[in-house]
């Protein structure tokens, strides 16, 4: 399946779900992607969306190597689209230092990753945009405890980042409803809080993330198949 063919799904459950065209954009999950393929698979079809395509990386070491990599092969020149870097995957204290290039954190979990970032982005000169990641409770997965919610944004807030949005990682499970359920409670949350932004949806239950309200889908693997 081909970029072109996802984002036709992805507008189809705009459609179904009687949303704007546009109003969820998707963003290319390229981890463990050479350049060469984010190239002819992703930018080259930059036009079919406002802005391009946002490339989510999950492992902070291979961000650092790829914008490295991109600048030097002049990708961000007159060419191909300006690159917009979002960090997707879970953000070690220790790998805070690598997102100076990044312009949305997808799944900040705590106050002291926030700090560790503002604390960073003061000496760059700029800072990138937060999603807070509720956790979806399943044991295994990563994320603020919901009772917790409140607290952890207003002390992200208090570092002087801002908080876009919420992010979720869908449960382990073939019971749609209880994938819908996890969706819609993110987006309420999102709500109370006054945010806009909902990360929600990969390649399998985008449709669902969809109709729950989610504005960032993000899909990786049939992108490139």
């Amino acid at each position: 399946m081909s970029l072109p063919e996802v984002l036709a799904g992805l507008r189809g459950a705009e459609a179904a779900s009687g949303r704007p065209p546009g109003s969820a954009r998707l963003v290319a999950v390229t981890k463990g992607q050479p350049l060469a393929a984010i190239r002819d698979h992703v930018l080259a079809h930059a036009g079919l969306q406002p802005g391009g395509f946002p490339l989510g990386e999950g492992r902070a070491q291979e961000l650092r190597d790829k914008v490295a990599e991109f600048e030097a092969a002049g990708v961000t020149g007159t060419e191909w689209p300006k690159i917009e870097w979002h960090y997707i995957g879970p953000l070690q204290l220790n790998k805070v230092k690598y997102m100076r290039a990044v312009t949305l954190v997808h799944a900040l979990e705590d106050v002291r990753q926030a700090q560790a970032l503002a604390d960073l982005a003061a000496k760059w000169g700029r800072a990138p945009d937060v999603l807070l990641q509720l956790h979806n409770g399943e044991p295994q997965k990563h994320g603020v405890a919901p009772g917790d919610l409140r607290a952890v944004y207003d002390g992200v807030r208090a570092t002087g980042l801002t908080v876009r949005g919420l992010m979720v990682m869908a449960p382990d499970t073939e019971d749609e409803a209880a994938t819908s359920r996890v969706f819609e409670d993110t987006a309420r949350r999102a709500h109370d809080l006054g945010l806009g932004e909902l990360s929600m949806g990969m390649s399998g239950d985008y449709p669902l993330a969809v109709r729950a309200g989610a504005t960032l889908v993000r899909v990786g693997t049939r992108l490139f198949s």
